[in-house]
């Protein structure tokens, strides 16, 4: 039991302090708790089918094939394919981590995975032709052609920064997990 307090400490203390503070201002915790649960609804809705398609991934695609297109001696192909996977991807932010958690247990480069999480933060195909109807071709574009660069350099960036002992860290603790 302590344990689990522990670890989820952080949750807790902010579910008290909006129960005290909802005493005090009714409608705000009333707010506050619709919020949380339409966004609980809302990942119980997204995360279901992102961990049926990552299981899918992870028994269909060997990790040879990815190694091949997207490891370490990849090269062009590899960030292509990686800004292609996560612009074509549907879903909020937090269903790209375990699909990049599956992609570094196949063997993916760390700045392919990072290219990859940039482009389902950015790019997503159906955010530009929003922007296109909404905002015009000529933003959609420039913004789109600002971002691909800046994604590839910031993973390059990062890749550069981040020891390379926490880089295996990472791909460890992401083996340990699978």
């Amino acid at each position: 039991m302590k344990a689990i307090v522990k670890k989820y400490r952080a949750f807790l203390f902010i579910a008290i302090l909006i129960s005290v503070y909802s005493f005090f201002n009714v409608e705000l915790g009333k707010k506050v708790f619709s919020t949380s649960l339409f966004q609980l609804k809302e990942m119980f809705l997204v995360i279901p089918p992102i961990f049926i398609l990552m299981g899918l991934l992870d028994v269909w695609v060997p990790k040879e094939t990815m190694v091949k297109y997207m490891g370490e001696k990849s090269g062009l192909k590899g960030i292509l394919l990686s800004l292609f996977i996560g612009s074509a991807a549907a879903g909020p932010l937090y269903g790209a981590f375990p699909v990049a958690a599956v992609f570094m247990k196949k063997g993916v480069k760390f700045t392919n995975v990072l290219i990859f999480l940039g482009a389902w933060s950015t790019t997503k195909i159906p955010m530009f032709l929003f922007e296109m109807t909404a905002l015009g071709a000529r933003f959609a574009v420039t913004r789109l052609l600002i971002d691909i660069p800046g994604i590839i350099a910031i993973a390059y960036l990062l890749t550069v920064l981040i020891p390379k002992k926490e880089v295996s860290r990472i791909y460890e603790a992401t083996m340990e997990k699978n």
